[in-house]
């Protein structure tokens, strides 16, 4: 489903050009559950981001369901990402201005295409089934982090992605609520087949995935150090 070929990212700082992603190569199919695991600094947040297509490599290539999208502008890739791709970020990334509601229905108001649903009606399906149905009409900042969490798992899912990335999404939670949301991202997996790519710093948190990808100073390496 997604295929990396020797992709690098480099960042200049000042007169210094710095790899956070270093002739990385790995294939994600369809339906998986894996985690990319590795500490503060290690280039993993960079290789969310080139997977979820936030990102262009500086060299390789990324080849999503076999077309290669390195090279496509940056409204192409939008358009691709609205579609395919659904976030999860450790701080929500809500917006407090606007209701529950609104929050989720916001991808649907970037869509370039027509919808082929009603967004209102799946947007309340998904607030019943993550139990916050009651908070629709709410702001963000009156609700729990467990609860903004929730919200921001609707969002993700609101236009049907084919892959949810989740960036240290228990981040900001207690171990209980943390342990429920890994719970409801399990099963979003295992019911729908969302492909799920969990990116973290901890452990156990990588090790309730199918698969690990261990990141140390942009490169895969054997094991989490």
């Amino acid at each position: 489903m997604i295929k990396l070929q020797n992709v690098s990212k480099s960042f200049l700082f000042g007169e210094e050009e710095v790899k956070a992603v270093d002739n990385i190569s790995l294939t994600i199919k369809e339906k998986e559950f894996i985690g990319i695991l590795g500490s503060s600094g290690s280039g993993k947040s960079t290789l969310m981001h080139i997977i979820g297509l936030l990102e262009q490599p500086t060299s390789g290539k990324v080849i999503l369901e076999g077309k290669d999208v390195s090279k496509l502008s940056d409204a192409e890739l939008s358009k691709i990402r609205n579609k395919t791709v659904g976030f999860v970020f450790q701080s929500f990334n809500l917006i407090n201005r606007f209701t529950v509601l609104e929050n989720i229905l916001l991808p649907t108001k970037y869509a370039k295409d027509s919808l082929d649903f009603d967004p209102i009606k799946r947007s309340e399906d998904l607030l019943k089934r993550f139990g916050i149905f009651e908070r629709r009409n709410f702001f963000p900042n009156k609700i729990s982090g467990g609860q903004q969490q929730r919200v921001a798992i609707a969002r993700s899912l609101i236009m049907q992605p084919k892959i949810i990335l989740a960036d240290e999404p228990t981040g900001n939670l207690d171990s209980k609520t943390g342990d429920e949301i890994i719970d409801i991202l399990k099963n979003l997996n295992k019911e729908f087949g969302v492909t799920m790519i969990i990116v973290t710093h901890e452990k156990d948190i990588a090790a309730q995935t199918k698969r690990q990808i261990y990141i140390k100073d942009g490169k895969i390496v054997d094991k989490y150090l």
